[in-house]
């Protein structure tokens, strides 16, 4: 019983909350819970077709390719398909750590593995046709520059400050 309350701890904190929010202020409470269920619903939405992509590439690529292609010896082509997956990617954020756990299992270089996060963070595609339409080209240029620039500047010092135990963590 034990173990199931302490794998739900934060699940049962929110609902204990919500409910002593539907308790002592009732409209803040409804207004919570249903902002929850929100989320709720949303990241059901998500996470299943992230999963069944997961296990597609988990079967279909086979470790040497990945390491060829994103492992430790790549440079830029690996560096390149890492910002690509990442800038082509749709979804959330929390999608993306999923994906990068399947990466690093199957030998891609950290560097690389940061690169993707990065890019699925700031450079989705389609973030950029509406920035480009919005604030201008030369806005979007801009920003996008900087934002490589500064993805492989992270990138490269994380791994340099990371040590092997904790990559083999990661």
């Amino acid at each position: 019983m034990m173990q199931i309350v302490r794998r739900y701890k934060w699940f049962l904190c929110v609902l204990f909350i919500n409910l002593l929010l539907l308790l002592l202020k009732p409209s803040i409470g409804l207004d919570s819970i249903r902002i929850s269920v929100d989320n709720l619903e949303q990241m059901l939405i998500v996470i299943p077709p992230i999963f069944i992509l997961l296990g597609l590439l988990d079967v279909w690529v086979p470790r040497e390719t990945m390491l060829k292609l994103m492992g430790k010896d790549s440079g830029l082509i690996g560096m390149t398909i890492a910002f690509i997956l990442g800038a082509a990617s749709a979804g959330p954020l929390y999608a993306a750590f999923p994906i990068a756990g399947v990466l690093m299992k199957k030998g891609s270089r950290l560097f690389n593995v940061l690169i993707f996060i990065g890019a699925w963070s700031t450079t989705k595609i389609p973030l950029l046709l509406f920035e480009a339409s919005t604030m201008g080209w030369r806005f979007m240029f801009t920003r996008l520059i900087v934002d490589i620039f500064g993805i492989v500047l992270i990138a490269y010092i994380t791994e340099k400050i990371i040590t092997i135990r904790e990559r083999e963590m990661i």
